[in-house]
Order: C-alpha cells, then sequence, then structure tokens
C-alpha cells in the first residue's frame, strides 16, 4: 500500500522529469536560429547557412539519441547516472555559448565544413546534452514509474520546442540583443544542468517504484511484447526521413527570394514540430483515410505550385501554400508513424529510427543535393518520396478508389516536376550550383542585335549583357546611366575614380570604367566570379584595373586598410537572401571609414518583398550623413529594369542630376536602429 507521503513524493519526482524535459526542449529550440543569426553575417548571409545548420541540430540529434539508447541498453543506472553527471558539469565550463571570432572566414575554406566545425566548437555539447534528456529521462522514468507511459513526455517536449522556436521571433529576437541572448540562453541552460543532475541521482537510488502511485491515464499494459520487426523500422526511418527532407526542402525554397530571416525559418519547422504534438499527444486526430485525402490534395497543391509561381507571386500565397501542405504531409508522417509506435521498452530504437531518418533528410537536402543537382531540385524529388510511400501504404484491396486516385496523384507529380525542371533550365548555356545557391547564365534574342546573356541567381536577374562587340558596354538592367549608382559616377567623374563594390553579379558596373579607374570587386561566391569571367565580358573590356577580391565583403574591407574609394557600392539586396549585416550601424561606419570625404556610398535597395529604405533612413540619419532615394522605372526598350537606390554622403549633394532625381527616404521613427547585436528584418515586411 503506497501511503500520502509516497504519493506526494511521487507527484514531485514526475514532476522534476517533466520541468526538465521541457526546459531542455525549450533551449534546444531557442539555440538553433539564436546561434544560426549568429554566425549568418560570416557567410554572406546565405539561406544555406540555416539548411547547413539544420543538418548539424539533426546529426546532434542523432548522436544524442545513440548515446541514450546505448547508455540504457550498457550502463547500470548508476553508471550511467555518474556518466551523465560528469558531461553536465563538463558542459557547464563551456559556457556562455557563443562563437569565436577565430572561425570567421577568410575567403578560403569550404564554408559548410567550416560551419559545422563552428558549431560542433562553440555549441556542440551542450546541444548533444539537451537532444538526449527527451529519450534519456523517458528511459528512466518508465524504469522508476514501472507502468509510466512514456510517449506523454515526448508530446510535453514537443510542445515546449515549439514555444521555444514561436518565442524567438516574436518575443527574443524584436526585443533582445545576440549578446543578451547567448547570456540569457547560458543562465537557463545552468539550470537545466542543476535540474538534469538531480533526475540523474535520483533514477540511479531507486530502480522500482510502486505503479500504483501513478494516475490510471499513465498505466500500461505488462504484457511483454515482440520487438519490432525489421521492415517496421525501416518504414519508421523512410516517414521520418520524408518528413525531413520536405521540412528542409520547402524552407529552401521560400527563404530563396526572400530573406534568411529566422521568421522564415522557424515557420516550416514550427509546423513540422506540431505535427508531432497532434499525432503523439492526440492520437485520434489522425485518420488514415481523411489524411490520405489531404495529403493528395497537398502534393497536388506544392506541385502546381512549383510548376507554375515564380519569385514575383505574392508572399501571402507562397508562404501559406507551401507551409500548409507541408502541415499536411508532415501529419500523415508523423500519423503513420505514431500508429507503428513499439511499446515503451523499445522506445530508444523507435527515437534512434526517428533521428536517423531526420539526419538522412538532412544530408540529401543540405549536403547530396548541392553537389548532385545543378538547381533547387530537391522540393520536386522530396514530394515525388512522398507520393511513393503513400503508394506504400494506402491498402490497395480495401480501398481502391482511394489507391487509384494517389497513383494519380503521384503521376502528375511527376508531370509537374518534369515541367519545373524544364521551366527552369529554360535558355540555360550554364547551370550550376554551390554552397551559396543555383546559378544559370540564359540566352535571350539569339541571332538579333539584341542578343543578350543573362546571369541568374535562384530567380533574380544578376546582370546582363548584350553579346555584340559594339553593345557590350552599355550601361543597362540595374545599371543605366539614370539610376542612382549612374549620377553618382557622372557627379563624380572629374578625374580616375577608385570604386569599391560588394557583389560582382555579372560585373556590369565595370562597364563604368575608364582609363586609369580602379574598380574593386568584393564577391563571396567563387563560382559567380568564375561565370562572370568566362561568360561575360565586363571585366576584360574595362579599360582600367579591375581586381576581385573573394570573401564576404564586410570581412574584406575589415581586414584591408583604408581604400579612400570615391565610390562604394553596396549591391547585394536585390534578391534572394538578405546578407542583414551588411546594413546595420558598425557597417555603415566601416564603409565611410574606406571612403574619402567626398566620396558617396550608393546602396541598391530594390527588393520585392522588404522595406529597405527604411533601415537605411535610421541608419544614415544616426551618423549625421546625407541620404536621398532615386528610383527609376522600367524601360523594356532601352532593358532598363525598375530599380531603387539610395545614395548617400557626408556632404549635401550638389549634383544638379542628382538633386533633380532625388527623393526623400521614407521614415518609421519606431523602427529600432539595426547594429551587429540587433536587427529585426519582420519588421520591414511590405
Amino acid at each position: 500500500m503506497v501511503t500520502p507521503e509516497g504519493q506526494a513524493r511521487g507527484k514531485i519526482n514526475r514532476l522534476l522529469y517533466r520541468c526538465t524535459i521541457f526546459l531542455s526542449a525549450f533551449l534546444l529550440f531557442q539555440i538553433q536560429p539564436m546561434i544560426a543569426k549568429m554566425i549568418l553575417p560570416w557567410f554572406g548571409g546565405s539561406a544555406a547557412v540555416w539548411i547547413t545548420a539544420m543538418l548539424f541540430f539533426q546529426t546532434a540529434l542523432l548522436i544524442g539519441y545513440l548515446y541514450a539508447h546505448w547508455s540504457i541498453r550498457s550502463l547500470s543506472p548508476k553508471t550511467q547516472a555518474t556518466v551523465h553527471a560528469f558531461l553536465l558539469g563538463t558542459s557547464f565550463l563551456l559556457l556562455p555559448v557563443t562563437p569565436a571570432v577565430s572561425w570567421k572566414p577568410t575567403g578560403s575554406e569550404k564554408p559548410l565544413i567550416c560551419i559545422l566545425g563552428l558549431l560542433t566548437v562553440s555549441v556542440g555539447l551542450p546541444y548533444f546534452l539537451l537532444s538526449t534528456t527527451s529519450p534519456l529521462l523517458q528511459a528512466w522514468y518508465v524504469r522508476k514509474f514501472q507502468k509510466a507511459l512514456p510517449y506523454r513526455l515526448f508530446g510535453l517536449s514537443n510542445i515546449a520546442s515549439l514555444m521555444g522556436l514561436l518565442a524567438y521571433p516574436f518575443l527574443v529576437e524584436p526585443a533582445v540583443t545576440l549578446r543578451q541572448q547567448s547570456q540569457g540562453w547560458s543562465i537557463a541552460y545552468a539550470v537545466f544542468v542543476i535540474l538534469c543532475a538531480v533526475v540523474a541521482v535520483c533514477s540511479s537510488r531507486s530502480e522500482k517504484t510502486v505503479s500504483c502511485a501513478l494516475p490510471e491515464e499513465d498505466i500500461v499494459d505488462k504484457a511483454d511484447c515482440p520487438p519490432p520487426r525489421i521492415r517496421a523500422q525501416v518504414m519508421w526511418l523512410l516517414l521520418a526521413g520524408c518528413a525531413s527532407s520536405l521540412l528542409l526542402a520547402v524552407t529552401n525554397h521560400i527563404t530563396q527570394n526572400v530573406a534568411s530571416i529566422p521568421f522564415l525559418w522557424i515557420v516550416p519547422l514550427s509546423l513540422y514540430l506540431l505535427t508531432f504534438i497532434l499525432c503523439f499527444d492526440y492520437e485520434r486526430l489522425y485518420h488514415r483515410k481523411v489524411f490520405i485525402w489531404l495529403l493528395m490534395v497537398a502534393l497536388g497543391g506544392m506541385a502546381y505550385g512549383l510548376a507554375t509561381w515564380d519569385s514575383h507571386s505574392s508572399l501571402k500565397l507562397v508562404i501559406p501554400a507551401f507551409s500548409g501542405g507541408l502541415f499536411l504531409c508532415c501529419m500523415f508522417c508523423h500519423g503513420e508513424l505514431v500508429q507503428r509506435k513499439p511499446a515503451p521498452q523499445y522506445l530508444t530504437s523507435f527515437y534512434l529510427m526517428l533521428a536517423l531518418g531526420g539526419m538522412l533528410g538532412g544530408v540529401l537536402v543540405g549536403l547530396v543535393a548541392p553537389s548532385v543537382l545543378p538547381g533547387f531540385f530537391e522540393l520536386t524529388f522530396a514530394l515525388i518520396a512522398c507520393a511513393v510511400i503513400l503508394l506504400f501504404i494506402v491498402p490497395w484491396r480495401q480501398w481502391k478508389i482511394t489507391a487509384v486516385a494517389s497513383l494519380v496523384v503521384a503521376i502528375a507529380i511527376v508531370v509537374a516536376g518534369y515541367s519545373y525542371l524544364s521551366a527552369y533550365r529554360g535558355s540555360a548555356r550554364v547551370m550550376e550550383r554551390n554552397f551559396y545557391g543555383g546559378l544559370r547564365v540564359l540566352e535571350y534574342n539569339a541571332g538579333t542585335e539584341n542578343e543578350a546573356r543573362v546571369l541568374v541567381h535562384g530567380t533574380v536577374n544578376h546582370g546582363m549583357q548584350f553579346t555584340a562587340p559594339k553593345r557590350r558596354r552599355e550601361h543597362i538592367t540595374y545599371y543605366g546611366q539614370e539610376s542612382g549608382v549612374g549620377l553618382a559616377m557622372k557627379a563624380l567623374r572629374s578625374s580616375p575614380l577608385r570604386v569599391g563594390v560588394i557583389g560582382l553579379g555579372a560585373g556590369s558596373l565595370a562597364a563604368y570604367a575608364g582609363p586609369g579607374d580602379v574598380f574593386r570587386f568584393y564577391e563571396i561566391n567563387p563560382l559567380v566570379e568564375e561565370l562572370a569571367r568566362t561568360e561575360f565580358s565586363y571585366l576584360r573590356d574595362a579599360p582600367g584595373k579591375v581586381d576581385v577580391v573573394m570573401g564576404d565583403g564586410r570581412l574584406s574591407l575589415e581586414r584591408e586598410p583604408d581604400q579612400d574609394y570615391d565610390l562604394l557600392v553596396i549591391d547585394a539586396f536585390s534578391g534572394d537572401s538578405i546578407p542583414v549585416h551588411l546594413l546595420t550601424q558598425e557597417a555603415m561606419e566601416l564603409y565611410f571609414r574606406h571612403l574619402k570625404p567626398t566620396g558617396i556610398l550608393a546602396l541598391h535597395i530594390a527588393n520585392q518583398h522588404l522595406e529597405l529604405a527604411l533601415v537605411v533612413e535610421q541608419l544614415s540619419r544616426s551618423l549625421g550623413k546625407h541620404a536621398v532615394l532615386i528610383e527609376n522605372a522600367e524601360d523594356a526598350g532601352r532593358y532598363i529594369n525598375s530599380t531603387r537606390w539610395v545614395l548617400i554622403a557626408s556632404r549635401p549633394f550638389s549634383s544638379p542630376d542628382i538633386l533633380d532625381a532625388a527623393k526623400d527616404l521614407p521614415s518609421r521613427p519606431d523602427l529600432r536602429i539595426w547594429t551587429d547585436n540587433y536587427s529585426n528584418l519582420f519588421q520591414v515586411l511590405k
């Protein structure tokens, strides 16, 4: 018979387990966007930084689950507690978590390897220990409370993870600097270390507790269950891997032409976690027949959007459509996982296969796809893979109509995928891809006087050039003579110019170089320089001196002595990922350190989804500079794109051409000035 004191002690013990699991999961998913945002400026602001970070997190999660599985299977309870307490104490010595400045790249490193190494050293051990908490403490919970139902703790873990993710963009990022985030997280982690150490000690002291101290809903049957078959474990792996691949592929897709900001990283991941919560905590919500039909709608809708929507489609359409599709796909994958979950004594094996599947999905999207695929085709293949799994799961004999419908949807996805791939290839002369994204060189108007080549990064034009020798140095696209940068060149053209440009593209601005001029381009992507030299002639046609410095533009400027530029052009905000670190107060101060007192800073801020003029206005005003906005409408006949430039100078502008074209920048006094410690792109979404 259990005494009231024993019941009270049992409730306290269960509360301790739950608090530790909740805190560990919350911290686990707070550190992900936080550390990714910290290192984002070091690697050009590329969306690939988040995908690579996700690969690291999934790998660390797998290692954590392997450790938990090995510990439970191989060590005695007392040894488990001792080993885990030692690791917890060691990780405590690594606080606070922050990336060391020595990891800043110089331009010659492999970014993927550098990011994985940086994350391993900076947060590897704390993240590993947080990832072990859920499976390890659930196993301890089952051992201590012999009839406990551990999957409820898995649901609690996912709820905490979701709360941690959503808190970051809406509560943490808008209000707290990165330095304060690091300090606050480290303090909370120290609390976790203490709680987990206490749980480890309590678990090792008693292997058996009277089961009637548990509430009735936590009681499970004592009957022995057979171990899961190989076929079941393979299905766990495939379902988990499919959900993970879709998560990363959809994230890649929606961040290619918006920005690498935690908000857009977190939306897909939050939906992914929400499906875990709904499926594991509310098993009755998943009805296979209903969700199979919903899955077919989701797969068909995403395939249609992939084939027909482009970068000009509204965010209000693209993000909800792909996010909703991801949610339904993950509900299917995770719902099927719940229906196949084993008895509690095999839970570490189950979680291990889930983690392995998640890591394999990350490897396919984060490592294999950039190395094998010339474009962002992984979402196409992930949709096809999900459709194939659906065909295996549908009971063909019992649900003939559903089975036939699923086959039709699978065929339609293949057709839509082929259409997307064909459209992407289009008139491409060259298609290549690396860590920083997919690049294409397209040809237009072949055989005419308007024959031209265009460098496209994702779906964004990064420079165009006519191929006819007489037209190769024409100022077109964003760089016409009436554009902000064109007017700045004209205003400064009293002597040979010294010009710095962050962002090479096709090398279009080199068309302005004259005899005696020095043009120095800063480019982080080696593939861009290769194509600019082999597929375009701006660089080799320039009569002045043209240099290309490889590496992140800001980091390169930080290492260089003062350059005394007449004009410094920041041409990195027109599309794809937004390198926020180029738009902070510290960055602006750096730019003016490299400019002559009479120099001009030109920022190309044409962006479809972000109102960057608001940020620039605040920065220029805070530094006491003079800033004007120059906008140009599209002129298709002259091959001029609509564009927006901001010119900033230490002295008032006197050029009549600039003054005639100048407009005031829009202003929002409530916005906080961006610094290296604080930025919030979510607030300037159009």
